[in-house]
């Protein structure tokens, strides 16, 4: 059980050594939709702290390094003595081969993008069923060096014009390694190759449940806050705090306050809506809070992203400092932060990776934090809370919402956050929403909202010169939120949501659609 109240690894799980792959979340992601838990560790993690959580295999994540950078990562050398199973993938083959006696250098002809691998044995255990009926398979290459020479005991399984060692395997030892990437949708079969890893090599059990995730977590808030504790949770209205207030409220009962801050930066009618469920519905005490002058006051002619973060998880941090005080003695704050937002912030569990941007409830809490944390979903992706929320019971308004951001429409506005620019953005968002709702596509789609650009322009409305505010509507699919592409909206929606945008909301002169996809682009704008 976790330290702050989160799910930790079962015995039997798959641990993922980031090397620093953009990629890295997608291999845990796609062992978890096996239902076999999945984390990843850092790269340089000693083997006597893997061995200790019993896993049932390995993966090796690629990288942006080369393996023969004097400064590139490496794992603690005992790994490949473990016994364990293990599967490099990209850089993680190329280190295994490495350090094993083989010899990696660059390409003759780089790969970056589709290829077709043609398999040897197509009854070896990783490529199983990996093919089609002439023996090749589609995938994803993206590396610029290869493998030349394989160490003593390693056999090659499948090649490519330009790459001998497609993949390979030291079968007595259980060592595994592809040169292509098995975790993106390019790779039609790579979901089988990593079913084939995870159930035929590693033997992993199946026990990742929403049910199961859903018990430990329980059991680990309950361990955490101890018989007599109270705590106090920061409810948004959102998914994640809802589960996560859902999860607490099982463990410790009405020993749970939850407090919601209006800090007048959420969308129209939310407060009503909060209320209406979880105080009425699901009968958790529930403490409304109207701070948003304080919190305007404080974001007050800051234009730059990373600090209307910090400064919104200071705001909140400080007014639950001071709500815990006039409601009695609390210990802990909890909080619904999720997986990508840890990995996202570069936090000390994923030390390999690059920071895209600070979530305010990782990296822009103040390091004077009076409260001990309790984030229950912090080993979940956004799909797998979704599951636990439906485990619980929650009613599906709350559980299959699309995300809000923590910061709410701070982040949603590019520049300085006023209380009249709040409030146009307020209604185009409700317009989008709305539009999309009735189009029957609210629940196909990840994400959808308006963005206020700071950009102004030239518009034409009763024959007269308009000049008004540039707006954005943004809606992107995705699985959990690390990668996302931009939805295809249907051209009449979009131009419905348009002409409503422009007619209903005073000083909207035009309306822009958003075709950007993550990467390169993040889903919100900051």
């Amino acid at each position: 059980m976790g330290a702050n109240g989160a799910v930790t690894p079962t015995q039997g799980g798959i641990l993922v050594l980031d090397f620093g792959s953009q990629f890295a979340q997608l291999i845990a992601r796609r062992v978890r939709e096996l239902n076999v838990h999945s984390e990843l560790i850092a790269f340089d993690t000693p083997l006597s702290e893997i061995v200790a959580r019993k896993p049932a295999g390995i993966i090796l994540s690629g990288s942006p390094s080369s393996v023969y950078d004097a400064d590139g990562p490496k794992p603690d050398p005992a790994l490949w003595e473990s016994g364990l199973p293990i599967l490099g993938i990209c850089y993680g083959v190329q280190l295994m081969a490495q350090q094993l006696g083989g010899e990696v250098g660059p390409s003759a002809h780089r790969e970056y993008g589709p290829a077709d691998i043609r398999i040897g044995d197509q009854s070896n255990l990783l490529l199983a069923g990996v093919a089609g009926g002439g023996g090749s398979a589609r995938v994803w290459m993206s590396h610029g060096d290869s493998i030349t020479k394989a160490p003593t005991g390693f056999a090659p399984i499948a090649e490519t014009d330009s790459t001998p060692f497609a993949a390979l395997a030291d079968v007595t030892r259980n060592l595994w390694g592809i040169q292509f990437h098995p975790e993106v949708v390019h790779t039609p079969g790579g979901k089988r190759l990593l079913r084939n890893f995870v159930y035929d090599i590693a033997k992993a059990p199946a026990s990742w449940t929403p049910g199961r995730v859903a018990e430990d977590a329980i059991a680990a808030i309950a361990a955490q806050v101890g018989p007599t504790d109270r705590v106090l949770c920061a409810l948004s209205g959102g998914v994640d705090s809802a589960v996560a207030a859902a999860l607490i409220h099982r463990a410790i009962g009405d020993r749970l306050v939850c407090v919601y801050v209006d800090h007048g930066l959420m969308r129209k009618r939310e407060s009503d809506l909060l209320r209406e469920v979880f105080a009425n519905t699901l009968g958790m005490t529930i403490h409304m809070v109207d701070a948003e002058e304080r919190f305007l006051s404080a974001l007050s002619g800051v234009e730059d992203p990373e600090e209307k973060r910090k400064i919104i998880g200071r705001e909140f941090i400080r007014v639950f400092e001071e709500e815990s005080t006039k409601l009695g003695n609390f210990t802990f704050l909890a909080q619904g932060t999720l997986y990508p937002d840890v990995i996202e912030s570069t936090s000390k569990e994923t030390k390999a990776a690059q920071k895209i941007k600070t979530h305010h409830n990782v990296g822009g809490l103040p390091d004077d934090l009076k409260f001990k944390l309790v984030e229950p979903l912090r080993a979940l992706f956004k799909d797998e809370v979704r599951a636990v929320g439906l485990e619980l019971g929650l009613p599906e308004s709350v559980v299959l919402r699309q995300p809000f951001p923590g910061p709410g429409l701070a982040i949603r506005i590019l520049g300085d956050v006023t209380k009249e620019r709040l409030d146009t953005l307020r209604e185009a968002d409700w317009i989008v929403v709305d539009e999309i709702k009735k189009a029957g596509l609210y629940r196909s789609i990840w994400q959808s909202f308006a963005v206020l650009t700071p950009m102004r322009s030239v518009g034409v409305m009763g024959d007269g010169r308009t000049y008004g505010n540039v707006l954005a509507m943004r809606a992107v699919t995705s699985e959990d939120g690390m990668t996302a592409d931009w939805a295809r909206l249907p051209y009449d929606l979009i131009e419905r949501i348009s002409a409503r945008i422009v007619n209903e909301v005073p000083g909207v002169t035009r309306v822009v659609y958003d075709v950007t996809s993550k990467p390169p682009a993040t889903i919100e704008w900051e």
